[in-house]
């Protein structure tokens, strides 16, 4: 009778004890998005990993970001596919990671599938043990590819899980000890310069400009790197590699020619088909690079380039709550078709602006025909006023005032486009958007700009700093995330360009708090940890942190603690740097945040920061 009655028991309580979607109304709009999917999925935290545990499944952890069209993509396919879901639900814990929120995590996937598979983007997909080892990833698979994989991960577990726990787990030592640091002598300044210039052209394209053969990122840290260079050494063949890659980023498709702003990449390596997505960093450290070129090179135009995505950025990123700037612009419209927004037919150029001027536009312009995306048209670089006056016997500044009406009108039709937005404030882009802000303002003494660096850093202080932590993020008025490394290092930074701004004593003190509280966190005998309070293992040390889209936070946190007036901060970064040393010397390209903090330490001669 017992027996029958627990049975019942079970029966009743069952429903309650599966899982549910936990996404729907999140405050991330990436995990909101996802609320509405028959994937039951987990939010990232304690609960969901020890569920893997308690009942000995894969944990399943699908990192993407609102604007990434291929995340759209694998939602439409795989994660709104009955068949897909009933197969995660009930074999895996699905977990649906926002990589913008947990940065640590999601870098420390990121690192394993690109040592796996060869490379690595989002969507990213993970499968890690209950332990939380990774034992297989991936990124996007069409539907039928995914599911068969599914179906292939969870029969293997079935018969031996612990085949597979045991090659998880000699996989994370095998790729620790790939790790392991080489033995180096240390160079000088004219060493370090000739080193970063050695692997530079191995990896630059003279021809198109750029960096590889493939899709075109614009790599703004290596850029700073290669301008700090070229100013302490200049180099004619590094000036005119530079000078044809910023020339190319700001004329093609990178850019957006009609309102401001640049694309996270192209696809193709002539700079000239967009991913549509425009991410907060992108803006701020592209603004930071024009502006520094300009200095460089007296360029008036790569200046402009620099204002005109500041003026992009306060114009068309400003949160609904003042102060901070959203994360990103979605590569998809409305109606989820990539690049929607960004494009024309030549039937709609006809309606708005009539033959003649369309004629014109597309002279201006350019107008790129994009077949891959329904015909679409890019406004793309193409001949200046001058030469369109030239040719058609007008005025210069008749041309001109023609071309800005005509670029009234363009925008007025866009703006009626529905263009997603993740309204997500987070500490570490705004702190790299707070640098590029403050220094385009001290430069050109400009008081709007002053007013918006001056915004950026009260949102900092007083909505994403508690009085002993950085939050990660705001999102619909309410705190997101856990800051990491990341966060302090960029904040930091951005504060500490605004001192030079403001000569506010009280921004140098909020430097300070927060580079001790970094090292503190962050910083150990074997280096650095993205996150201090990891929830899987793994997430290990590391003596440096390579330059990817965005700068490496371990550099930067020795280069700021290296101008701090506390000896013993100073004396903690230069073992820091030094520990680095191996990585920056064998691989400056990929770690020119530590070359430059090489660069940077006290008795290096000819050495200079950026």
């Amino acid at each position: 009778m017992k027996g029958v009655y627990l049975l019942l028991l079970l029966t009743v309580f069952a429903p309650a004890l599966a899982m549910q979607n936990q996404l729907r109304d999140h405050a991330s709009p990436y995990l909101a998005m996802h609320g509405a999917d028959p994937v039951a999925w987990q939010d990232w935290g304690p609960d969901a990993v020890e569920r893997a545990r308690s009942e000995g499944k894969l944990l399943f952890i699908s990192s993407g970001y609102f604007s990434c069209h291929w995340c759209h993509v694998m939602q439409r396919e795989s994660y709104r596919n009955e068949q897909v879901a009933a197969l995660l639900n009930t074999h895996f814990i699905p977990v649906k990671l926002d990589r913008e929120l947990h940065g640590a995590l999601d870098a420390h996937l990121i690192d394993f599938v690109e040592k796996t598979q060869g490379q690595a983007g989002w969507p990213l997909n993970v499968f890690l043990t209950p332990e939380g080892y990774p034992l297989v990833g991936a990124t996007y698979l069409p539907v039928e590819r995914f599911q068969e994989l599914l179906e292939r991960l969870s029969a293997s577990w079935s018969e031996d899980q612990e085949k597979l726990r045991n090659l998880a787990r000699r996989t994370a030592l095998q790729l620790m000890l790939q790790a392991a640091q080489p033995d180096v002598e240390a160079l000088d300044a004219q060493g370090l310069y000739a080193a970063l210039l050695n692997q530079t052209v191995t990896v630059a394209d003279a021809m198109e400009g750029g960096f590889g053969n493939q899709s075109r990122f614009p790599m703004a840290p290596q850029l700073m790197a290669l301008l700090g260079l070229q100013a302490a050494a200049p180099h004619p063949e590094l000036a005119e590699f530079l000078l044809l890659t910023l020339d190319k980023m700001a004329a093609e498709g990178l850019r957006d020619q009609l309102a401001g702003g640049f694309f996270r990449y192209t696809v193709d390596p002539s700079w000239q088909v967009p991913h549509f997505e425009k991410m907060l960093y992108t803006q701020a450290q592209l603004s930071e690079v024009y502006l520094r070129a300009a200095q460089l090179f007296g360029r008036e135009d790569f200046a402009e380039v620099a204002r005109d995505t500041l003026y992009f950025v306060i114009r068309e990123m400003a949160s609904e709550q003042g102060g901070g700037y959203v994360a990103s612009f979605s590569a998809v419209d409305g109606d989820g078709e990539e690049g929607g927004v960004y494009l024309w037919s030549i039937d709609e150029l006809h309606a708005l602006l009539g033959e003649r001027d369309t004629a014109l536009a597309r002279r201006y312009w350019r107008m790129l025909d994009i077949p891959a995306l329904d015909g679409g048209h890019l406004p793309l670089g193409g001949e200046s006023p001058a030469q369109i006056a030239q040719q058609t016997d007008q005025p210069e500044e008749a041309v001109r005032e023609r071309l800005e009406a005509i670029r009234s009108i363009l925008l007025v039709a866009r703006g009626e486009r529905v263009l997603p937005v993740d309204g997500k404030v987070l500490a570490g882009w705004n702190g790299l958007m707070l640098a590029a802000m403050a220094r385009a303002a001290r430069e050109w003494k400009d008081p709007h700009l002053s007013r918006a660096a001056t915004g950026i850093r009260n949102y900092l202080r007083d909505r994403l700093w508690d009085g002993s932590e950085l939050r990660r993020a705001v999102a619909a008025g309410q705190p997101l995330g856990q800051a990491s490394m990341e966060d302090y290092a960029y904040v930091a930074y951005g504060l500490a360009h605004h001192a030079e701004l403001s000569g506010d004593p009280t921004d140098k003190t909020f430097v300070a708090v927060l580079l001790n509280a970094a090292w503190q966190r962050f910083y150990g005998p074997d280096g650095w940890r993205r996150d201090d309070r990891p929830l899987i293992p793994g997430i290990g040390a590391e003596p440096a942190m390579p330059e990817g889209a965005l700068p490496a936070p371990s550099a930067l946190l020795i280069r700021l603690a290296l101008q701090s007036d506390d000896p013993e901060l100073v004396a903690r970064a230069v073992a820091a740097a030094e520990l680095a040393r191996p990585r920056a010397q064998d691989e400056p390209f990929w770690y020119s945040g530590h070359h430059a903090a090489l660069l940077a330490l006290p008795g290096v001669k000819g050495g200079s920061a950026q």
